[in-house]
Formats: structure tokens, C-alpha cells, sequence
């Protein structure tokens, strides 16, 4: 009953209940953040990883634009549910090149952190166009003007020296090429080796079907390397090596 009692006086005191809430967060705060300063990186470096490709990033952009990270999260947790259903739990390392991260907070939709490659560019076309024309359930809005409106690589190459202000390693190579890369990807029938070169893995594709570049092809470029870059048949944590 006394320790109630004690408890009582703080809860009285909003003085006290300040100064002793102040306290505990502090302790908190530096048991957390406090070896952080010891470690050389947080992030376990994973083989496969590289920066988006200029029109990946672009339809990142269109992809937080939309608010879709509000329905589809991109975290596959550790467990055996979520393993079973998405893939591999998600790595720290792929998120590493997001700012910011799109893990997300629920899922009204599935996740996405490994749907590149499970769907061809037509399936994603009509989802796009019409969800409820593939998943008849869905509760998705359509989103067919992303397939009317063009896109142009006027700016693509001060999106990536931005992005290399904050850390992700776009090389100046990749940077003077920018606006190339960004249209040969939606192009099968071109030059597309230095993009290879430049970011492994890429893939390039007419997404859409359509001559010119929309906004939906760089949406699908960017769908469709969601998942596709770590080899988890060789992957091994580091605590297991």
C-alpha cells in the first residue's frame, strides 16, 4: 500500500510527475541511441544491392505521390505467416537507397515488398486501369491516368544529385546519364548495355505498350525491381556466419 501511496504524490504533483517522466525518458533514450554511436553502420550490407534506376525513381515518386504506401505496406516481418504468404522477411540493406522508407503502417492491400517479377507488365497495366478487372475484391481506386500522362527526363538528373546528397552513391557517371537511362529502360530495341552496367539486374521492358513514356511505365519499372536485387538463395545473416 505504500508504494500506492508514493505512486499517489506523483500523480498529484504534476511537477513531479514531469521531472520523474523526464527521467525515465532519458534513461530510455540513451539505453537506445547510445551504442548506436558504437557501431560502425546499422545496416547489413547485402550483394545485389544498388540505387534506383532514373525511371525506378520516378515512378517511386508517382508510387508516394499516390499515397499507395497508405494500402501496401513494403515490411515483410519475421514470421512464419507473413514469410509464407510474401517471401523472405525484409533486409534493413533494401531500404537503404529509400527516402523515405515506404514500410508502411497496415496493409488494406498486400504487401509489395517482393512483387517484381510476379506479374507481367499487362497484368499491372489493367490493375492500374482497373483493379477490379483481375482482382474483382479490390477496393483500389483506378489509376488509368497514369497511362495518359507523358513523362519527360528534363529533371531526372538533379533527382539523383539530390539523392546523392543524402547518401545514395550515384556515381557522376550515372548522374550524365540520366536522362539516356531513363528512356532506354522503356525501350527494348535500344542501347540498353551502359544502363546494365550502370545498375545490374535492371529491367527494361515497353511497361505499358504505348510509343511514348508515361507515367505509368516508370510506375512498373519500379514495381516490377521491388524484391528482385538480393539473392536469398546465397544470403546468409551475419550472425550465422
Amino acid at each position: 500500500m505504500s508504494v500506492l501511496n508514493r505512486h499517489k504524490a506523483l500523480e498529484k504533483s504534476p511537477t513531479l510527475l514531469f521531472i520523474f517522466s523526464l527521467l525515465v525518458v532519458t534513461v530510455g533514450g540513451i539505453v537506445e541511441i547510445a551504442p548506436l554511436f558504437y557501431l560502425e553502420n546499422t545496416i547489413e550490407e547485402v550483394d545485389g544491392m544498388r540505387p534506383y534506376t532514373p525511371l525506378e525513381l520516378t515512378g517511386r515518386d508517382i508510387y508516394v505521390r499516390e499515397g499507395c504506401y497508405v494500402c501496401h505496406s513494403q515490411m515483410i516481418r519475421p514470421m512464419r505467416d507473413e514469410v509464407e504468404r510474401y517471401g523472405h522477411y525484409s533486409l534493413a540493406a533494401e531500404s537503404m537507397y529509400d527516402h523515405p522508407f515506404q514500410w508502411g503502417s497496415k496493409r488494406t492491400g498486400p504487401d509489395l515488398a517482393r512483387v517484381g517479377g510476379r506479374y507481367s507488365d499487362a497484368w499491372h497495366v489493367d490493375h492500374m486501369r482497373d483493379p477490379q478487372s483481375v482482382v474483382p475484391e479490390s477496393i483500389m481506386p483506378k489509376y488509368a491516368f497514369l497511362s495518359e500522362t507523358r513523362i519527360e527526363p528534363t529533371h531526372v538528373a538533379d533527382l539523383l544529385a539530390t539523392h546523392r546528397l543524402v547518401g545514395v552513391p550515384y556515381t557522376d557517371e550515372m548522374i550524365e546519364n540520366a536522362a539516356a537511362d531513363f528512356a532506354v529502360q522503356a525501350d527494348p530495341d535500344g542501347d540498353w548495355e551502359g544502363l546494365q552496367e550502370r545498375y545490374p539486374n535492371t529491367v527494361v521492358s515497353n511497361f505499358d505498350g504505348q510509343p511514348e513514356l508515361t507515367e505509368m511505365d516508370a510506375m512498373i519499372a519500379y514495381l516490377q525491381m521491388l524484391g528482385t536485387l538480393v539473392d536469398f538463395s546465397t544470403f546468409t545473416p551475419a550472425a550465422s556466419r
